[in-house]
């Protein structure tokens, strides 16, 4: 089992900082950051701070540090460090690609899309209709807010040239079959993009296996500062315009990175394998052949604690009358993640998470830029639902308080 003590020990905030006594349930909005990820972003900005890879030694100091970051996140996902680029946000680095891409179509060419994405990985797509791209959409159940695989079949054609969809909503909060959704798209000749933003913080992806074609996340919800990673698969990358300066080469890193690297940030990403490390040390006597290998095993821990104490939440929710609870209401073999939201039938959103917030529980309320998803729930976007996003350093006690200070609030 998941020593959440422990866990907690790695995290500032627990140890006697100003908010120690408050339960953070905002780990969809952005995740804490864990001590070993501190360190090296502290230290990159307060030791060698210089243009990195340069000739001096602190110079090239700062290079390794980038560089460690890099390679610390294509091992995360079992990808070549030259596929993956390192930008501002998932939102950026979604419409860089989509420019990328926008010189490859065609007049009449198919874009398939969903609503029940963050609008990230959707208004970055729609905008290509302005070069002749028709949008698709594919659409969720506006009683459940799912998406059915067969409908995205139904879309498909030998003129579809995209389909971009989300690993796991960030409203709804179910988890797709990624490679069965991308097998179905290749077989139209497609590419696949997946946004993990959602699901990233819950599962490490094997992006070779999992048959996408580029795949975005956020690091600041992954438990590190705020950057938005893109994996480029090889072949994909062929396909694309370089949106960098004119003398950068092909490589993703650059060519698909207008603004450049993010030095800081980057290098803290190193701090996440210290951060595994640790968790994977205190909670296996192996050691762990390498840092995915670790990775998958720390994670295992995390879901079986997440579903541990988002399955207490469902379990309350489901048993009122007056809640609607969007997405699967259970939690099991994996279907959703701990990121839940729900409306209720006396209480507007927003007065839920404000009292929740007077009980020292962090929460939100509104449509988390998925608001496509949430009209089509046929709910006001303005109140949108409650987000209660749970985290492996959640612990039962918070759960507890939030369970006692729901039943105040609604």
């Amino acid at each position: 089992m998941l020593d959440t003590d422990f866990v907690r020990s790695q995290y500032r905030v627990f140890n006697g900082g100003e908010y120690a006594d408050w339960a953070f349930f905002e780990n969809a909005g952005g995740s804490l950051i864990p001590e070993p990820v501190l360190r090296r972003f502290v230290e990159f900005l307060s030791e060698y701070k210089v243009q990195p890879h340069g000739p001096s030694a602190v110079a090239a100091r700062a290079g390794d540090a980038m560089e460690a970051g890099y390679r610390t996140v294509a091992e995360l996902l079992n990808a070549d460090e030259g596929e993956i680029v390192i930008g501002p946000s998932t939102t950026l680095n979604a419409y860089v690609l989509a420019q990328a891409l926008r010189a490859t179509l065609q007049s009449g060419d198919e874009i398939v899309v969903t609503d029940q994405d963050h609008e990230a990985n959707v208004g970055c797509w729609r905008r290509l209709e302005a070069v002749g791209a028709t949008i698709r959409t594919w659409r969720i159940d506006p009683r459940t807010g799912m998406l059915d695989p067969a409908d995205l079949e139904n879309l498909l054609s030998d003129r579809t040239r995209l389909v971009c969809f989300t690993l796991c909503s960030n409203v709804v909060g179910a988890i797709h079959e990624v490679r069965a959704l991308a097998d179905a798209a290749h077989a139209s000749g497609a590419l696949v993009v997946g946004d993990g933003v959602s699901y990233a913080p819950h599962a490490v992806l094997d992006v070779e296996a999992s048959g996408l074609d580029f795949y975005l996340f956020s690091t600041y919800k992954t438990f590190a500062p705020h950057t938005g990673v893109m994996w480029v698969r090889a072949g994909a990358a062929a396909q694309l315009e370089p949106q960098g300066h004119y003398f950068h080469d092909r490589a993703p890193r650059y060519a698909l990175n207008p603004t450049g690297p993010l030095h800081a940030e980057i290098a803290a990403l190193a701090g996440l394998r210290d951060y595994v490390d640790v968790l994977h040390a205190r909670h296996f006597e192996d050691p762990a052949r390498d840092l995915r290998g670790a990775a998958e095993a720390v994670f295992g821990l995390f879901h079986e604690h997440e579903e541990a104490i988002a399955g207490r939440l469902l379990d309350y929710l489901r048993a009122r009358e007056d809640v609607r609870i969007v997405g699967p209401t259970r939690i099991e073999n994996g279907n959703r993640s701990a990121t839940i939201a729900f409306t209720s039938a006396a209480r507007s959103s927003a007065s839920i998470a404000q009292a929740l917030g007077r009980r020292k529980i962090a929460c939100g309320h509104g449509h988390f830029y998925a608001r496509r998803c949430v009209e089509a729930l046929g709910i006001d976007p303005d109140d949108g639902v409650v987000r209660i996003s749970m985290v492996h350093y959640n612990n039962d006690e918070d759960t507890s308080r939030l369970l006692a200070a729901l039943d105040e609030a609604l």
